[in-house]
């Protein structure tokens, strides 16, 4: 009676252990599935460049069990979306323009962080020898932009400072590369781009800047997530922020090698690369309401031009907070005023 006992006893502990044991087995596997964080960026993508090229994102990530792949998209209008699709998780620095119209077409995504103003960043750019002095002189001429960049807005504002609009000018909507092609073949009269792509253009003898952001936009780039993927993995979105950051402390620190690693990757000479870098600030920070303001004048500028379907009132983006590594209000909302 009592060795039968013993025996059932006996088997109940092991069958308890059994099951404990399944269930930690269980745990472990679920919290070891490999998570895959799929990052889009540009060509002017200079942070993420770099992490990328030193392996140092992959090297941070590791003990979080993750992997990364890389998109490379030519502007930040096509990266956006790609995000909205998801097929992309995590974008890298895109121009203040580009977020509001992806909220505009009702995206989901959380602004992670932003780099500080680097308004000579981008520059309305004309023919050395041409006719064009000042922002007036624009008026009637065709001018080559990314649509949705910041640049484009640096055209509208600019346009405003003197009094003209949109129709006022005969806009072509180009990629960067196509954009540099018909102003080098003289099919328009002026160029508005940003960097790397003003520095390599100012190399050109025949080309010069007529004007660029400084007291007309202030040029911050932003890094965006996915909102689904930001919330599922908290953890990943603060290490990539702190690479980030580290990231744009060394480029301060050291252009030179800086240049030098971008250099084969662009295609193009270090001291181009040196003179473009030294024009952005890098420094980058979490997105604060303070520092959110004009996004609203970005917004209203472009439905005042016809470019947006509707007024976007950009206070009602997320914004991530990474104290409690969750996404809240960008800023306290108001209504964009359209007008």
């Amino acid at each position: 009676m009592t060795l039968s006992i013993f025996r059932l006893l006996a088997r109940a502990a092991l069958t308890s252990l059994l099951v404990v044991s399944c269930a930690h087995a269980q745990t472990v596997a679920h919290s070891s599935t490999p998570v895959k964080l799929r990052i889009g960026y540009q060509k002017s993508s200079t942070l993420i460049t770099i992490l990328k090229a030193r392996g140092s994102l992959e090297k941070a990530l590791a003990p979080l069990g993750v992997s990364i792949t890389w998109n490379e998209f030519a502007s930040g209008l096509p990266l956006t979306e790609a995000l909205n699709a998801d097929a992309v998780d995590f974008s890298a620095d895109i121009a203040d323009t580009v977020p509001v119209f992806a909220q505009a077409a009702h995206a989901r995504f959380v602004y992670v962080a932003q780099e500080a103003p680097s308004p000579d960043a981008q520059a309305i750019i004309v023919k050395r020898d041409g006719p064009l002095h000042t922002l007036a002189d624009l008026k009637g001429q065709r001018i080559a932009v990314t649509r949705a960049a910041g640049s484009h807005y640096l055209l509208l504002a600019a346009l405003a400072k003197v009094g003209l609009t949109p129709a006022d000018v005969r806009i072509s909507y180009l990629a960067p590369a196509d954009g540099r092609a018909a102003f080098e073949r003289g099919s328009v009269d002026a160029w508005v781009t940003w960097d790397p792509y003003v520095a390599a253009a100012e190399q050109v003898p025949d080309v010069r800047i007529l004007a660029n952001g400084e007291g007309v936009a202030s040029y911050q780039r932003y890094y965006l997530a996915s909102s689904s993927f930001a919330a599922a993995h908290p953890d990943v979105i603060n290490t990539v922020f702190a690479q980030l950051k580290s990231a744009g402390v060394w480029v301060r620190a050291h252009p030179d090698e800086a240049a030098k690693l971008l250099a084969p990757i662009w295609g193009l000479d270090a001291a181009t690369i040196e003179r473009a870098n030294g024009r952005r600030s890098y420094a980058v920070r979490a997105v604060e309401p303070q520092n959110f303001g004009e996004q609203q004048k970005i917004a209203d500028t472009f439905y005042r031009a016809g470019l947006l379907p509707a007024p976007v009132d950009t206070a009602a983006a997320l914004r991530w907070n990474f104290t409690t590594k969750q996404a809240e209000a960008a800023a306290t909302s108001t209504t964009a005023s359209g007008g």
